[in-house]
């Protein structure tokens, strides 16, 4: 199968190791992987954000980008964030649809057709859970919101990495909860953000894993980043670089264990914020 990738501006500028993941782990299961070179953002940060008429021609960019007769015909699209793809399949034909651009709209709805979230398309399209994976560490996962609410992938990332080979996947106690990131929502509404990070790296350091992974770049950095300024020892690491892993290539550090006095303490008055 020709799959395109859709990188995303967040892994192509700070993570570029997770769609290089995605492409390894692709092309090991014998599919021949092309990069749309023209591709930017999606435009999610814009609509989410309210800027309608700022997002439009970002759209369109990005339609184009997938579209354009430069680029050579493929099946599928995949991307390794569950957020971008909610967008690229929710918002992008609507949005063309509420400025009356007719044209867009209908190309708009005929990429989001045939676009996939990465656990989405190993397990739905290609039919795979076990893809010869090895990563003997102690690992939990949580559920991004937009691949929980909007996509929902259901257990399918739970699902691939039972899978992989040495794995000690434990589960995340209140794993449905947010991590407080949001994109813009962490920026606008701080304290809030910073009392719903406190909830999850608790439930995190509950399990004592290594590693705390998720579908989307985003997600792990906000959690990634509370860990680290705790000292803490646990890791992010993005699903698809735990699938893509092998063998050979599995000696990635082990968060070292923690101590109970570094853990963070549930803040008063924030369970259940969403």
């Amino acid at each position: 199968m020709r799959i395109a990738l859709v990188a995303t501006c967040l892994a192509d500028a700070l993570f570029p190791q997770v769609p290089i993941a995605t492409t390894r782990l692709l092309e090991r299961l014998g599919h021949q992987v092309i990069f749309p070179p023209a591709q930017t953002c999606c435009g999610q940060m814009h609509i989410n954000t309210g800027y309608f008429a700022e997002a439009l021609p970002v759209v369109r960019h990005y339609v184009d980008a997938f579209s354009s007769r430069s680029v050579d015909e493929f099946d599928v699209a995949v991307a390794p964030s569950g957020s971008c793809v909610g967008s690229i399949r929710h918002q992008h034909a609507a949005l063309a649809g509420r400025f009356g651009d007719s044209d867009l709209q209908r190309r708009a709805e005929a990429l989001a057709a045939r676009t996939y979230e990465l656990s989405e398309l190993l397990v739905d399209v290609l039919g795979v859970t076990d893809v010869g994976a090895y990563y003997p560490h102690r690992v939990t996962y949580h559920p991004t919101c937009h691949s929980l609410r909007m996509l929902r992938v259901a257990d399918k990332p739970l699902s691939l990495l039972r899978a992989v080979g040495g794995i000690d996947l434990v589960e995340l106690p209140n794993e449905d909860q947010c991590c407080g990131f949001g994109g813009t929502f962490a920026l606008k509404n701080p304290e809030v953000s910073t009392a719903m990070l406190a909830d999850k790296m608790t439930d995190v350091l509950s399990t004592r894993a290594e590693i705390c992974t998720a579908g989307d770049s985003s997600c792990l950095m906000h959690i990634g980043g509370g860990l680290s300024r705790l000292r803490t020892g646990v890791r992010t690491i993005h699903l698809a670089e735990i699938l893509a892993s092998t063998m050979s290539t599995a000696s990635i550090p082990s968060g070292a264990p923690v101590p109970a006095a570094t853990r963070p303490q549930r803040r008063e008055g924030t369970e259940g914020v969403q």
